[in-house]
């Protein structure tokens, strides 16, 4: 078998491979048997259609010279299929977020240096490609930098979301501000409400604010300054925000005359509601669509004719109730909500609306996979629109309406953009940029029955097998276990990648417990406040329907997870001694103390009572616990704090059950990264993390063990 690590350089600039380093004289079988040509495959994500419908173009991020981190560059493809794809940006420091104007202009972000920057650090800041083509020109550059952009369909109008202190009186105020607090080496926040950070990254001191982007003055004609483009300024839109635009979703008219944007409305004792808020780009204002004390609501897009927008209903979630996801259509001049699709036992993410105004398309997670769905306005029935077992995201439309574009991804391949023929679903590659990688083994699906309430239960799970796996070589099980848990195993995970395992001889368990998504309604509510009850009980029906397969070793299984997942991990080693490791990463275990110190309290305080979560926390079980554990954890994780981590590797050395050697040692071990979040993503420290991972691993299920990486220094 052969594959390749690196993007061709089909633009013809440039022969080298945009990873750096020399290539090994052999290959091994797949790039998943070597973690270093691993974390160098090309990754795929984002794709933006031109209004003329003749431009895709995508992003894909690579390693940097040192290993150390991913660069992202803009590419683009033909949505005709004939054409080979083409690099059309590249920086040291990367680009992202593109987004096209009605006449073709290319819109993005970068933190790429512009000429006349001079010793100034660069910040995140607006850059146009021209519709003709060309080299990237800078459109406008602040200190606060820019987080994204949104271009209207049919309009010249471009609105920009980016932080300013919400002190500053204007833009040059805020400039001064951040110098100030530069120069006297300031980092400090007084906040005033929650929350206070977010997943891995701290709230503040800057606060995100919508503006529009105008043209300041013609454009200069001077003969020295013929290709320069006309300065660009911000007009505030959102002035006083403060925090409730922080983590807002948004969406523009195709007029650019109007943007529907999510707003958070603080409450008392720490929580707060998303309404749905209406701001007029002219600088006419804004005011509140939409709210209600029992559901948030985020914007989905707004129809072809500006008068209609999507809104992705959730409703707000408490000990006995799940947080049901349903759409509704709202008039943008007031009126009521209507139901859109209410009967759809399903939970949909509007992608875009038909050129004719009379369908929308989402997708949304089912039975293993997340399909593109076409939902008539009118009726609200729904048509699946792709067959096969993949997941499609970012989906647009072409403007015939005849085509939808869309990254397509599985477990048998990562995201590549795809053509998908709206009428009959029929779905075709396009050429992009990275090569689909040769796989060490093959995938097959794998269910159950459990009892429960409702009666006989269909729990279903994907099975990744290595090659050579048969009753005469039976390989070791690894049960994988997904976070969420309000989540499914249906695409392809960079991070989380079962052919790494399998390249390593196991065979891996990908199930969907009670909790998953895309099995309907009552298939959550199982699990719902409960999670060692349904979820447990799942996990362990489907194992033994798998472990009585010919081509599994019954004997040597293993179990692991991530998040929910690493809970699910815990519950699993207080609870059955069946396993021979278990590795749990950034896992929740005393879920009285988690409660308060996550980052979002104010939601997980509404998921389970007092009285729920302690039946259900893992930590009451550690004298049980007999088998060796792996626990990983990053300092940076908010969503899941380092106290559980530490809470749990004291408990595991000084309450289980795992008999400790005289010099107080045991099989237990602890991962530990100071800078890392709730994913470990620095493409050295993922690779550190698999390395670990096998060795323990290796260690107890292989009866021998890997290679730790030199540079953890043991």
């Amino acid at each position: 078998m052969t594959y390749e690590t690196t993007l061709s350089d089909l633009d013809g600039e440039n022969s080298e491979p945009e990873t750096p380093g020399e290539q090994p004289a052999v290959r091994p079988a797949t790039p998943f048997h070597d973690l270093d040509h691993y974390i160098a495959l090309p990754r795929v994500s984002t794709l933006a259609l031109s209004p003329d419908g003749g431009r895709l173009v995508t992003a894909v991020s690579v390693l940097n010279a040192k290993s150390t981190e991913y660069i992202t560059a803009l590419w683009e493809i033909d949505p005709s299929g004939s054409k080979p794809a083409r690099r059309i940006t590249r920086s040291a420091k990367g680009e992202a977020g593109a987004a096209f104007l009605p006449n073709g202009d290319l819109l993005f972000t970068s933190a790429r240096p512009a000429p006349e920057d001079g010793e100034e650090e660069p910040v995140n800041a607006l850059w146009k490609i021209p519709a003709g083509g060309g080299e990237a020109r800078q459109l406008l550059s602040r200190p606060g930098g820019v987080n994204h952009v949104l271009t209207a369909r049919s309009a010249v109008t471009a609105v920009l979301n980016a932080d300013i202190l919400p002190g500053a009186a204007d833009e040059e105020d805020d400039a001064r501000l951040r110098k100030l607090r530069k120069d006297k080496d300031i980092s400090a926040v007084l906040h005033s409400g929650y929350p206070v950070r977010f997943w891995d990254h701290d709230l503040g001191p800057g606060q995100p604010s919508l503006f529009r982007l105008d043209q300041d003055g013609p454009v200069p004609v001077l003969p020295s300054t013929l290709d320069a483009e006309p300065k660009h300024v911000l007009r505030a839109l959102t002035p006083g925000a403060g925090a409730r635009l922080v983590e807002s979703a948004a969406s523009l008219s195709p007029d650019g005359a109007t943007v529907v944007t999510s707003w958070r409305k603080p409450l008392a004792k720490g929580d707060m509601r998303e309404v749905l808020a209406v701001v007029d780009t002219s600088g006419g204002g804004m005011r509140m669509l939409l709210e209600s004390a029992e559901t948030d609501y985020r914007p989905g897009p707004v129809s072809p004719d500006g008068r209609t927008v999507v809104v992705v209903c959730e409703k707000v979630s408490g000990p006995h109730t799940i947080p049901d996801v349903t759409l509704g259509l709202l008039p943008l001049s007031g009126g009521s909500l209507a139901p859109l699709a209410p009967e759809w036992d399903r939970w949909p993410e509007p992608a875009q609306w038909l050129p004719d105004g009379s369908a929308l398309l989402a997708t949304a997670d089912e039975d293993g996979a997340r399909p593109v769905f076409l939902i008539d306005i009118a009726s609200g029935s729904v048509r699946r629109v792709t067959a096969d077992q993949s997941a499609y995201t970012d989906v647009v439309v072409s403007p015939d309406g005849r085509y939808a574009y869309a990254l397509r991804s599985s477990y048998l391949l990562p995201p590549e953009p795809v053509r998908i023929e709206l009428s009959t679903g029929e779905t075709t590659a396009l050429p992009g940029p990275a090569v689909r990688p040769e796989l060490p083994g093959r995938l097959e699906e794998v269910e159950t029955t459990t009892t429960a309430d409702i009666g006989s239960v269909r729990v279903r799970g994907w099975l990744v097998l290595p090659d050579g796996a048969s009753a005469e070589h039976p390989a070791p099980l690894l049960l994988w276990i997904h976070g969420g848990p309000l989540h499914s195993w249906n695409a392809w995970s960079w991070r989380w990648c079962p052919w790494l395992m399998a390249a390593q001889g196991y065979a891996v368990l990908l199930p969907d417990p009670a909790l998953s998504t895309g099995y309907g309604k009552e298939f959550i509510r199982r699990g719902w406040g409960q999670w060692g009850q349904a979820p447990f009980t799942d996990l362990m029906a489907l194992t033994d329907e798998v472990v009585r397969r010919a081509d599994i070793d019954q004997e040597r299984t293993a179990a692991m997870g991530g998040s929910f997942g690493g809970y699910m991990a815990n519950w699993v080693a207080g609870h059955t001694d069946r396993f021979r490791a278990i590795v749990t990463h950034a896992s929740l275990w005393a879920l009285d103390q988690f409660g308060p110190t996550t980052d979002v309290s104010s939601y997980w305080e509404k998921e389970m009572t007092p009285e729920m979560a302690l039946a259900n926390s893992p930590h009451l079980h550690v004298d049980k616990i007999s088998t060796p554990m792996l626990v990983i954890h990053g300092d940076k994780d908010y969503r899941v704090p380092i106290g559980e981590g530490l809470r749990l590797w004291y408990e595991l050395l000084s309450k289980s059950a795992l008999p400790q050697r005289e010099d107080g040692t045991t099989d237990h071990r602890f991962l530990y990264f100071p800078d890392e979040n709730h994913w470990v993503l620095k493409p050295q420290h993922v690779k550190v993390w698999y390395q670990v991972v096998q060795d323990f691993l290796a260690r107890h299920v292989m009866e021998g063990g890997a290679e730790l990486p030199a540079e953890l220094g043991l």
